[in-house]
């Protein structure tokens, strides 16, 4: 019994401690990372949620799209960052589904939203963190960096364009493919209202599976992140689809700016984006310290349909910054 009770001890002792992405450097009452931040406003006081994963030197901070999607679609990174060590936040912004969702059009502004994401990052205690902005959340992450740069170890552009008139011209590219009586239905709803209609939804349908995921049926957090969206904030912002912008972003741009960021910087793309992949590719030849990836088989949610490609990639990208060993333009991830 004596040489039991030590076999036992001897194989507790050797038991390996879990693997660093359960640890979340949480306190008192334990909530798997949870953490709902405050957030000021001049229209009152809100909160956001947000979920940390794993602990590390590499710390990342997702912004989502939309705007007004969900963090949901990023639950692909919880299947590759944490065996790779690396330490990331999820964080639903707010007017998203599990943030507050206040009603008052004023707060729907760029610069409102950069200010969020600081009292974001101030209060989980990031600094010299990396920070990935996908679609919308690439304007958003960029305008973040121009402002705060001084907080940033690395910044990561996915998805998205730097200028949304470019944008919407990419889109006519893609719209020439299509069937023109298709196209001319879509609009003719948009220009009536009736972007409620299922018809619009179905007419969408074929658009969405070749140039937003092409994973059909989409996986399921990104079918429930669609199902979140808050649609009054996205059509405010954006327009009622991904198919164009007619919203508050219409005439934004930073082409002229991007020679002001000095922080190493990763565009992604998908080669069936909707987004112009030459363009996203161009950026990081602006920044002054900058590469890109495009991904062969990737769609806007690249992060679904070129899996393999995308992570690796993101990933290189995010230690060779840490080790110090980025150079300009040096590529990242598997290339065919």
């Amino acid at each position: 019994m004596k040489l039991a009770a030590l076999v036992v001890l001897a194989a507790c002792a050797a038991a390996p401690s879990p693997p660093s992405y359960f640890a979340t450097g949480e306190t008192g009452v334990k909530t798997g990372g949870v953490r709902l931040v405050p957030i000021h406003t001049a229209k009152g006081d809100y909160h956001v949620w947000t979920k940390r994963f794993g602990s590390g030197p590499i710390k990342v901070l997702l912004l989502h799209g939309g705007p007004a999607a969900t963090h949901e679609y990023f639950e692909a990174f919880e299947s590759f960052f944490p065996q790779a060590g690396i330490e990331f936040y999820e964080y639903d912004q707010l007017g998203s589904f599990y943030s507050d969702q206040p009603d008052d059009d004023s707060l729907w502004t760029i610069d409102r939203f950069v200010d969020e994401v600081d009292q974001v990052r101030a209060a989980l205690g990031l600094d010299h963190f990396y920070l990935l902005g996908h679609s919308w959340g690439g304007i958003l992450a960029l305008e973040y960096a121009l402002a705060h740069q001084d907080h940033l170890a690395g910044l990561v552009i996915s998805n998205m364009m730097v200028s949304v008139p470019d944008y919407a011209e990419y889109a006519k590219v893609l719209a020439a493919s299509m069937d023109p009586k298709v196209v001319a239905r879509i609009h003719e709803l948009e220009a009536t209202g009736k972007v409620d209609d299922p018809e619009y939804e179905k007419l969408l349908e074929d658009f969405y599976d070749q140039h937003i995921c092409r994973v059909v049926p989409f996986p399921d957090p990104v079918a429930r992140a669609f199902k979140h969206l808050n649609k009054h904030v996205y059509t405010l912002m954006q327009g009622p689809s991904e198919f164009g912008v007619s919203g508050r972003l219409e005439k934004w741009d930073r082409k002229a700016d991007l020679g002001k960021l000095t922080v190493p910087t990763l565009t992604i793309g998908g080669a069936n984006d909707t987004m112009d992949p030459k363009h996203m590719a161009w950026i990081a030849t602006q920044v002054q310290r900058g590469t890109s990836l495009i991904c062969p088989r990737g769609s806007h949610l690249s992060m679904y349909d070129d899996q393999e490609v995308y992570f690796a990639g993101l990933i290189e990208f995010l230690k060779a910054v840490d080790a110090g060993t980025f150079a300009k333009g040096m590529r990242v991830g598997a290339h065919e």
